[in-house]
């Protein structure tokens, strides 16, 4: 027997450089279509390298207070209204890995817990608080890599033998434990039931949640090269946008709704 779609459409969006303005961290451009997303019962989840604080206060701004959103790449989830930081459990034990590097490994990688919040800030563009709030963090650990290429491997390497991943997004090289994004994805669709299924996404760490979804939508970012063309461009069930960031966001949501008759 099949089971009724509990929504329309259920939006899986990256936020820096995807539905938020690189530079600006602002979404004002995607406006028009998150009002018909909402206007049709359609669903946003937000899915970023962002904390829970961060999101938090994104998704209260953008009054879509209803839908969890997937948190740090994808290592913890951000309850519908929640605003917490979470058990720090993940990010205490990360931190421990990390000192436990080789020294000159070590000193070649500057993570968030390393910052002041002005150097996050500096670091980020953010502001002083919303800087205080990317150090907030319970599952994962984002920073600049300092060193050469070789050093690099080696830091690497180092990380996967004590079971730590690293993955490269749109500013920073991320350490988690291996959650990613496609992971919450998975749980959250079988949670709404959508009839159909979007991800936008600019970075490499959103490759999977692009892959996973009905229609994969790569938004183009000046800031960064583009991802190498990806499995499933040939069939168009992922495209890629030609205006970047929110306007580019905006853009495709909006022909999407179209092409599914919920405009």
């Amino acid at each position: 027997m099949s089971v009724t779609p509990a929504i329309p459409i259920l939006v899986f969006t990256d936020l820096d450089g995807t539905l938020i303005d690189h530079a600006t961290y602002d979404a004002y451009a995607a406006r028009p279509a998150l009002d018909a997303l909402r206007a049709c019962g359609g669903g946003l989840i937000m899915a970023s390298s962002k904390t829970g604080p961060e999101i938090a206060r994104i998704r209260d701004a953008l009054d879509w207070p209803d839908f969890p959103a997937i948190v740090e790449n994808g290592a913890g989830l951000l309850p519908v209204s929640g605003a917490g930081q979470g058990d720090t459990e993940q990010y205490d034990a990360l931190r421990e890995i990390l000192n436990k590097a080789p020294q000159a490994l070590r000193n070649g990688f500057e993570g968030f817990g390393d910052m002041t919040a002005a150097e996050v800030s500096a670091a980020t563009g953010l502001s002083e608080d919303d800087a205080a709030l990317a150090k907030q963090r319970a599952f994962s650990e984002p920073g600049l890599w300092r060193g050469g290429d070789r050093q690099l491997d080696q830091f690497l390497n180092y990380l996967s033998g004590q079971g730590v991943t690293a993955r490269e997004g749109g500013r920073f090289l991320t350490l988690s434990f291996g959650q990613t994004k496609a992971d919450r994805m998975a749980d959250l669709i079988a949670e709404f039931n959508p009839s159909h299924t979007v991800a936008l996404g600019d970075a490499p760490n959103d490759v999977e949640m692009l892959q996973a979804a009905d229609t994969g939508v790569i938004v183009a970012n000046l800031h960064r090269s583009a991802l190498p063309r990806l499995p499933g461009e040939e069939t168009s069930r992922i495209i890629r946008t030609t205006l970047p960031g929110p306007q580019g966001w905006n853009a495709a949501i909006l022909e999407l709704l179209s092409e599914l008759k919920l405009r």
